[in-house]
């Protein structure tokens, strides 16, 4: 999945009635409510602000809300638009001001839609990276052999006692990878424990 990098802003015009798109990322519910509460008191003379967000690495979590439109007419197409284009982590709202002309409910999916989908067009779209935890416990000949292959990773600590530990964090993606080559640098002798972190 993907989220994107900075919050975008996109405004278009349908019948008179001016669609204004704020997306943003976050990375928790608690975030996205938060955003939302902010465009209300940004725009608090807009006629509607419907929103929608997803939240979770894997997309988990997601949420819509019309804010007065007609049923599935305002939330549920931003967030069709959001989980089309496989984004997580993000959270969009749309203000509407009223123009005087009614669009009827086909017209507002399509407005709204359309709001996102420019909205989605102008943002740096990033991809998740999940990270890993490992705990390497290692004698000190090993050292001069393994810590190059420890560049690209994040140091989170250092112990030096009877042995050397190391917690570093990776793209999950490479733990793999590097866990065959420290055990055949090591011949085996190295110690890796994946560390278990709460999100």
């Amino acid at each position: 999945m993907k989220t994107i990098k900075d919050e975008v802003i996109n405004t278009i015009i349908i019948k008179k009635s001016t669609f204004i798109t704020k997306m943003a990322p976050k990375s928790s519910i608690q975030e996205a409510r938060e955003y939302i509460d902010s465009i209300k008191a940004e725009y608090p003379d807009a006629t509607h602000h419907p929103a929608a967000y997803i939240i979770g690495n894997h997309g988990e979590y997601g949420h819509a809300n019309d804010d007065g439109e007609p049923g599935k007419t305002a939330g549920a197409p931003i967030f069709d638009v959001l989980r089309k284009n496989d984004l997580t982590n993000v959270v969009a709202v749309v203000v509407r001001y009223f123009g005087g002309i009614k669009l009827g409910a086909g017209g507002l999916v399509r407005a709204y839609s359309k709001s996102t989908a420019e909205a989605v067009k102008l943002a740096t779209i990033v991809p998740i990276i999940e990270y890993s935890r490992l705990h390497l416990t290692f004698d000190y000949p090993s050292m001069p052999i393994i810590e190059p292959y420890l560049n690209d990773t994040k140091i989170i600590s250092r112990n030096f006692t009877k042995n050397i530990s190391y917690i570093i964090e990776l793209p999950t993606s490479e733990v793999s990878r590097l866990k065959t080559i420290l055990n055949e640098l090591t011949q085996g002798k190295i110690i890796i424990h994946e560390v278990i972190t709460e999100d």
